[in-house]
């Protein structure tokens, strides 16, 4: 996977500034998540599951929200 698949889920979850926000979520620092993004250093495989997992739980709030939403 490459950094640019991490920015874009990054973006996607948290907007603009999601370095920070990931990281705190990631459980690691955000110098880190900078240096995955940066491609410094690899992405380990296990953030891509708990990647996944944040994408999955932020679609379901969001498909929960939009269903309260008037028409």
């Amino acid at each position: 996977m490459s950094p640019a698949l991490l920015r874009q889920a990054g973006e996607a979850l948290y907007g603009p500034r999601w370095q920070s926000d990931l990281a705190r979520d990631l459980r690691v620092s955000d110098r880190t998540v900078r240096r995955w993004d940066a491609g410094q250093n690899e992405i380990p495989p296990g953030v891509w599951v708990e990647l996944r997992t944040l994408l999955t739980t932020r679609g379901v709030a969001l498909a929960a929200i939009r269903r309260k939403l008037p028409r």
